[in-house]
């Protein structure tokens, strides 16, 4: 297997890792006869915090992207290789996009496997869409999209950020503990309009899973809404890029 298909299949891994447990949390909360039912926004934020923390560790290889924000961040900030020194270009771009979303669906697929019984019993279509896509609180596509637009800043400008510690010998070497920690402030800060995607991967590969499934009396899959989660974060994660140029210089 070549650098690139290496960094291929950690991005999907890391990324089904990410997806399986950040929708099983929300699964675990929202769907009834669970252990976790009712169990509140918080520990979902916590959560998904873990579940970045989980896929990050295991996509190691490839620089645990997990995200097409990340990445297309990343690009815009002037980063010439990926991962196993893959050169960026189209084609490694694309790549590593693919493998997101192909993780996230599968991801997907897995939590509903294990949560299979309690969709069953679910009666509230909504609360099954939950589970695997975000939704606005407030439906202003506008306002909804600045949202995601400023969540998915803080998350690429960040951990830019981190990368230029970890050149200083700093909060970077602590790995995906501090990217896990940063995932449940921005939930815990700026989750509560859209309930927070900052990831087209992690709400667009579900909500095709969602489509698919045979999840019984599972209504419609929001597609009128899916355009937001997935252009605010690329926006935001562009933006990020971009202003990480002249706000994080990196130290000689």
């Amino acid at each position: 297997m070549d650098n690139l298909g290496i960094d291929v299949l950690s991005e999907l891994v890391g990324t089904a890792m990410l997806v399986l447990l950040g929708c099983g949390v929300v699964a675990n909360v929202a769907l009834v006869r669970t252990k976790g039912f009712n169990g509140g926004f918080l520990m979902v934020n916590f959560g998904w915090g873990l579940a970045v923390f989980a896929g990050v560790v295991v996509s190691y290889a490839s620089g645990a992207h997990l995200n097409p924000a990340v990445t297309v961040g990343l690009v815009a900030n002037g980063a010439t290789e990926f991962g196993q020194g893959v050169p960026v270009n189209v084609v490694s771009v694309l790549a590593y996009i693919g493998a997101q979303l192909a993780g996230a669906f599968i991801g997907a697929v897995l939590c509903w496997l294990a949560y299979k019984q309690h969709f069953d019993a679910e009666p509230e279509p909504a609360n099954k869409l939950g589970v695997f896509s975000t939704g606005p609180a407030i439906r202003s596509y506008g306002w909804n999209l600045v949202t995601e637009i400023i969540g998915t800043f803080v998350l690429v400008f960040v951990v830019i950020g981190f990368g230029r510690n970890g050149d200083a010998g700093g909060l970077a070497a602590l790995g995906a503990l501090p990217v896990a920690l940063l995932v449940v402030g921005i939930g815990a800060s700026l989750g509560g309009p859209t309930g927070y995607a900052i990831n087209p991967a992690r709400d667009l590969g579900p909500r095709i899973a969602h489509a698919i499934l045979p999840i019984a009396g599972k209504g419609g899959s929001d597609w009128s809404y899916s355009w937001v989660p997935v252009v605010g974060p690329l926006v935001g994660g562009v933006l990020a890029g971009l202003a990480a140029i002249p706000l994080l210089p990196v130290l000689g």
